[in-house]
């Protein structure tokens, strides 16, 4: 008789089910006191209020948009009290997107200031086009939109190889991931789970979108920085 057996799938996921196939992951972080307001010099503008900054980012199902593209998991991140605030929304089959909308513009109002890194040309761009199809208008219509990507360039194009959130994080900031799973793959991963496969790679992805919402924090706070206080800047 055949000696192999079949090793179970690994469905597991972390997070709440608050609506069928919709997820979501909450954790707070100890995080240095942040000001009520910080030097916008770096973005060309005034001091900026730290609070209503929503950081977030989007795992998507490809890299080259469109209407066919869908946002799958949607992270954000913001301070509180107590540190930094971690929220992640994960949908686990295709009929829990409108669901996903929803819980996400909960957590818009009318003080939220978005902070993103290409979320202006990628990211918002996407989810305002999923919230057209799902029928529930554009709650990111008029929020200000901080995208830390072109004050990043203006200050270190040409210094290092390129400006990719990974090669800033690694240079000015000092954070160096381990075990990361790249964005490319992240579809993969979630199709895989769609499938009936395992869940390993999904929860990797989710946890390369926790650490890109907690580096935008740092990256704000790095740019908004006197010079004598950054590191591994230029």
């Amino acid at each position: 008789r055949p000696a192999a057996v079949a090793r179970a799938c690994d469905r597991a996921l972390p997070g709440e089910e608050i609506a069928p196939g919709l997820l979501r992951l909450e954790q707070v972080l100890p995080f240095d006191d942040v000001a009520s307001h910080i030097d916008g010099t770096f973005a060309r503008t005034g001091a900026l209020p730290t609070q209503g900054m929503l950081f977030f980012d989007t795992e998507t199902t490809g890299l080259s948009g469109g209407t066919g593209t869908r946002a799958f998991m949607v992270g954000a991140s913001d301070f509180v009290p107590d540190g930094l605030r971690i929220r992640q929304l994960l949908i686990t089959h295709l009929s829990a997107e409108p669901a996903m909308l929803r819980e996400f513009s909960r957590w818009l109002s009318e003080d939220t200031r978005l902070v993103s890194y290409n979320g202006r040309c990628y990211d918002a761009p996407l989810l305002a086009a999923r919230y057209r199809l799902a029928r529930q208008g554009t709650p990111l219509a008029g929020i200000e939109h901080l995208d830390l990507l072109f004050p990043t360039r203006r200050r270190y194009r040409g210094v290092w190889e390129n400006c990719r959130l990974a090669t800033i994080e690694r240079r000015a900031l000092g954070i160096v991931r381990e075990d990361d799973l790249p964005g490319s793959e992240a579809p993969g991963a979630w199709l895989q789970y769609l499938r009936g496969g395992d869940a390993g790679l999904l929860r990797r992805v989710l946890q390369h979108n926790f650490q890109d919402v907690v580096t935008l924090a740092h990256l704000l706070l790095h740019l908004a920085a006197p010079d004598h206080a950054r590191t591994g800047g230029a």
